[in-house]
Protein backbone atom coordinates (compact mmCIF):
# COMPACT_ATOMS: atom_id res chain seq x y z
CA UNK A 1 0.00 0.00 0.00
CA UNK A 2 1.26 3.39 -1.20
CA UNK A 3 2.03 5.85 2.18
CA UNK A 4 -0.04 8.67 2.74
CA UNK A 5 1.07 12.45 1.61
CA UNK A 6 1.76 13.90 4.91
CA UNK A 7 2.67 16.93 3.20
CA UNK A 8 2.01 19.70 5.58
CA UNK A 9 0.21 22.03 3.20
CA UNK A 10 -1.64 19.75 1.81
CA UNK A 11 -3.31 18.25 5.44
CA UNK A 12 -3.44 21.92 6.25
CA UNK A 13 -5.85 22.60 3.31
CA UNK A 14 -7.44 19.25 3.50
CA UNK A 15 -8.76 20.17 7.15
CA UNK A 16 -10.07 23.25 6.54
CA UNK A 17 -11.77 22.18 3.74
CA UNK A 18 -13.26 19.72 5.99
CA UNK A 19 -13.72 21.81 8.80
CA UNK A 20 -17.21 22.84 8.64
CA UNK A 21 -18.70 19.53 8.66
CA UNK A 22 -15.99 18.00 10.53
CA UNK A 23 -17.64 16.77 13.68
CA UNK A 24 -20.82 15.46 12.48
CA UNK A 25 -19.24 13.28 10.06
CA UNK A 26 -16.79 12.04 12.74
CA UNK A 27 -20.15 11.67 14.97
CA UNK A 28 -21.88 9.38 12.17
CA UNK A 29 -18.63 7.64 10.93
CA UNK A 30 -17.54 6.53 14.44
CA UNK A 31 -21.46 5.24 15.54
CA UNK A 32 -21.20 7.55 17.95
CA UNK A 33 -18.36 6.12 20.11
CA UNK A 34 -16.67 9.49 19.45
CA UNK A 35 -18.03 11.04 22.39
CA UNK A 36 -17.26 7.93 24.42
CA UNK A 37 -13.48 8.13 23.62
CA UNK A 38 -13.20 11.72 24.96
CA UNK A 39 -14.41 10.84 27.77
CA UNK A 40 -12.66 7.94 28.63
CA UNK A 41 -9.59 10.45 27.68
CA UNK A 42 -11.24 12.93 30.15
CA UNK A 43 -10.70 11.09 32.57
CA UNK A 44 -7.32 10.34 32.63
CA UNK A 45 -6.31 13.60 32.44
CA UNK A 46 -8.31 14.58 35.75
CA UNK A 47 -6.18 12.20 37.56
CA UNK A 48 -3.29 14.28 36.48
CA UNK A 49 -4.65 16.47 38.16
CA UNK A 50 -3.20 19.37 36.00
CA UNK A 51 -3.23 23.08 36.28
CA UNK A 52 -2.58 23.47 32.65
CA UNK A 53 -3.14 21.59 29.62
CA UNK A 54 -2.16 21.46 26.10
CA UNK A 55 -4.45 20.09 23.67
CA UNK A 56 -2.77 19.96 20.31
CA UNK A 57 -4.11 19.39 16.47
CA UNK A 58 -7.19 20.29 18.73
CA UNK A 59 -9.09 20.88 15.50
CA UNK A 60 -12.87 21.52 16.43
CA UNK A 61 -11.81 21.81 20.00
CA UNK A 62 -14.14 19.09 21.11
CA UNK A 63 -11.28 16.95 23.32
CA UNK A 64 -10.43 20.43 25.10
CA UNK A 65 -13.63 21.03 26.10
CA UNK A 66 -14.36 17.68 27.97
CA UNK A 67 -10.99 18.28 29.46
CA UNK A 68 -12.22 21.52 30.64
CA UNK A 69 -15.68 20.09 32.05
CA UNK A 70 -13.81 16.93 33.51
CA UNK A 71 -10.86 19.45 35.13
CA UNK A 72 -12.60 22.71 35.93
CA UNK A 73 -9.63 24.11 37.67
CA UNK A 74 -7.03 23.61 34.41
CA UNK A 75 -6.18 25.96 31.97
CA UNK A 76 -6.71 24.33 28.75
CA UNK A 77 -4.98 25.57 25.58
CA UNK A 78 -5.81 24.36 22.12
CA UNK A 79 -3.69 24.40 19.26
CA UNK A 80 -4.20 23.88 15.72
CA UNK A 81 -2.81 24.61 12.25
CA UNK A 82 -6.02 25.17 10.61
CA UNK A 83 -7.39 28.27 10.60
CA UNK A 84 -11.16 26.99 9.93
CA UNK A 85 -10.76 24.36 12.48
CA UNK A 86 -9.73 26.75 15.05
CA UNK A 87 -12.86 29.18 14.14
CA UNK A 88 -15.33 26.06 14.57
CA UNK A 89 -13.81 25.85 18.03
CA UNK A 90 -14.32 29.53 18.84
CA UNK A 91 -18.25 28.93 17.65
CA UNK A 92 -18.61 25.94 19.88
CA UNK A 93 -16.80 27.90 22.99
CA UNK A 94 -13.19 27.46 23.11
CA UNK A 95 -11.54 30.62 23.90
CA UNK A 96 -7.71 29.57 24.65
CA UNK A 97 -7.16 28.90 21.22
CA UNK A 98 -3.49 29.37 19.38
CA UNK A 99 -2.89 28.84 15.94
CA UNK A 100 0.20 26.79 15.71
CA UNK A 101 2.25 23.87 13.77
CA UNK A 102 2.79 21.06 16.16
CA UNK A 103 6.28 20.87 15.02
CA UNK A 104 6.98 24.13 16.35
CA UNK A 105 5.16 25.10 19.37
CA UNK A 106 5.17 28.42 20.27
CA UNK A 107 5.67 27.66 23.82
CA UNK A 108 8.21 27.27 26.61
CA UNK A 109 10.23 24.59 27.99
CA UNK A 110 8.23 23.24 30.93
CA UNK A 111 5.02 25.19 30.24
CA UNK A 112 2.51 22.26 30.72
CA UNK A 113 1.45 19.60 33.13
CA UNK A 114 0.08 17.64 30.59
CA UNK A 115 0.01 17.16 26.92
CA UNK A 116 -3.11 15.74 24.75
CA UNK A 117 -3.10 15.40 20.89
CA UNK A 118 -6.59 13.21 19.45
CA UNK A 119 -6.69 11.69 15.94
CA UNK A 120 -3.76 14.30 15.00
CA UNK A 121 -0.65 12.65 15.71
CA UNK A 122 -1.32 10.41 12.71
CA UNK A 123 -1.00 13.55 10.29
CA UNK A 124 2.08 15.04 11.39
CA UNK A 125 5.04 14.71 8.83
CA UNK A 126 7.01 13.40 11.91
CA UNK A 127 5.68 11.49 14.04
CA UNK A 128 9.44 11.59 16.15
CA UNK A 129 10.08 15.47 15.86
CA UNK A 130 6.01 15.99 17.10
CA UNK A 131 6.50 13.23 20.14
CA UNK A 132 10.04 15.14 21.30
CA UNK A 133 8.22 18.71 20.85
CA UNK A 134 5.39 17.41 23.60
CA UNK A 135 8.04 16.09 25.21
CA UNK A 136 9.87 19.74 25.73
CA UNK A 137 6.92 21.61 26.28
CA UNK A 138 5.69 19.32 29.24
CA UNK A 139 7.05 19.97 32.97
CA UNK A 140 9.30 16.92 34.49
CA UNK A 141 6.75 14.41 35.46
CA UNK A 142 4.42 15.82 33.14
CA UNK A 143 1.95 13.23 30.99
CA UNK A 144 1.37 12.98 27.53
CA UNK A 145 -1.86 11.24 26.12
CA UNK A 146 -2.53 10.31 22.32
CA UNK A 147 -5.79 9.04 21.29
CA UNK A 148 -5.92 7.81 17.11
CA UNK A 149 -7.41 4.89 15.36
CA UNK A 150 -5.62 1.84 15.18
CA UNK A 151 -5.82 -1.66 13.17
CA UNK A 152 -8.34 -4.06 15.32
CA UNK A 153 -6.95 -7.81 15.98
CA UNK A 154 -8.67 -10.43 15.63
CA UNK A 155 -12.24 -11.13 13.83
CA UNK A 156 -13.37 -7.57 14.08
CA UNK A 157 -10.27 -6.89 11.44
CA UNK A 158 -11.77 -8.75 8.40
CA UNK A 159 -14.93 -6.40 9.16
CA UNK A 160 -13.50 -3.20 9.79
CA UNK A 161 -10.85 -3.34 6.79
CA UNK A 162 -13.48 -2.84 4.34
CA UNK A 163 -15.62 -0.23 6.12
CA UNK A 164 -12.42 1.70 6.44
CA UNK A 165 -11.60 1.28 2.84
CA UNK A 166 -14.94 1.12 1.14
CA UNK A 167 -17.50 2.31 2.52
CA UNK A 168 -16.26 5.02 4.71
CA UNK A 169 -14.83 6.64 2.26
CA UNK A 170 -17.66 6.54 0.03
CA UNK A 171 -20.11 7.71 2.74
CA UNK A 172 -17.75 10.96 4.20
CA UNK A 173 -17.72 11.86 0.63
CA UNK A 174 -21.66 12.18 0.88
CA UNK A 175 -21.13 13.83 4.02
CA UNK A 176 -18.81 16.25 3.13
CA UNK A 177 -18.25 16.78 -0.68
CA UNK A 178 -14.21 15.18 -0.13
CA UNK A 179 -13.79 11.80 -0.86
CA UNK A 180 -9.92 12.03 -1.18
CA UNK A 181 -9.78 13.59 2.25
CA UNK A 182 -11.38 10.39 3.73
CA UNK A 183 -9.68 8.05 0.95
CA UNK A 184 -6.42 9.89 2.97
CA UNK A 185 -8.02 9.16 6.37
CA UNK A 186 -7.60 5.42 5.88
CA UNK A 187 -4.51 4.76 3.91
CA UNK A 188 -2.90 7.39 6.73
CA UNK A 189 -4.35 4.07 9.79
CA UNK A 190 -2.97 1.35 7.91
CA UNK A 191 0.20 3.80 7.63
CA UNK A 192 0.34 4.72 11.54
CA UNK A 193 2.56 2.54 13.89
CA UNK A 194 0.08 1.59 16.91
CA UNK A 195 0.42 -0.25 20.07
CA UNK A 196 3.99 -1.60 21.10
CA UNK A 197 5.50 0.42 18.04
CA UNK A 198 4.01 3.81 18.95
CA UNK A 199 5.10 3.72 22.60
CA UNK A 200 8.81 2.85 21.24
CA UNK A 201 8.54 6.08 19.45
CA UNK A 202 7.41 7.82 22.77
CA UNK A 203 9.87 5.83 24.53
CA UNK A 204 12.54 7.53 22.01
CA UNK A 205 10.95 10.58 22.45
CA UNK A 206 12.00 10.68 26.32
CA UNK A 207 8.37 9.31 27.08
CA UNK A 208 8.83 6.43 30.00
CA UNK A 209 5.46 4.75 31.14
CA UNK A 210 4.19 4.10 28.14
CA UNK A 211 0.80 2.31 28.25
CA UNK A 212 -1.60 1.43 24.90
CA UNK A 213 -5.30 0.84 25.97
CA UNK A 214 -7.41 -0.47 23.09
CA UNK A 215 -11.09 0.94 22.53
CA UNK A 216 -14.02 -0.49 20.86
CA UNK A 217 -12.16 -2.98 20.03
CA UNK A 218 -8.75 -1.77 19.01
CA UNK A 219 -10.25 0.82 16.71
CA UNK A 220 -9.02 3.22 18.33
CA UNK A 221 -5.87 3.12 21.00
CA UNK A 222 -4.89 5.38 23.71
CA UNK A 223 -1.54 5.75 24.82
CA UNK A 224 -0.02 7.50 28.23
CA UNK A 225 3.19 8.59 28.91
CA UNK A 226 5.08 10.51 31.33
CA UNK A 227 8.18 12.56 30.72
CA UNK A 228 10.51 12.06 33.90
CA UNK A 229 10.74 13.90 36.47
CA UNK A 230 14.55 14.92 36.66
CA UNK A 231 16.93 13.81 34.26
CA UNK A 232 19.54 11.91 35.14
Amino acid sequence: MTAPDRDPARVQAMFDRVARRYRITNTILSGGQDAFWRRRAAAIVKAWQPTRVLDVATGSGDLARAIERTCPGAKVTGADFSAEMLAVARRLGSTDLVQADALALPFAEATFEAVTVAFGLRNMASWPDALREMHRVLTPGGHVLILDFSIPTGPLRHVYRPYLHHVLPHLAGLLTGENDAYQYLAESIEAFPSGAALCTLMEAAGFTKSVAEPLTGGVVTLYTGQKPASQS
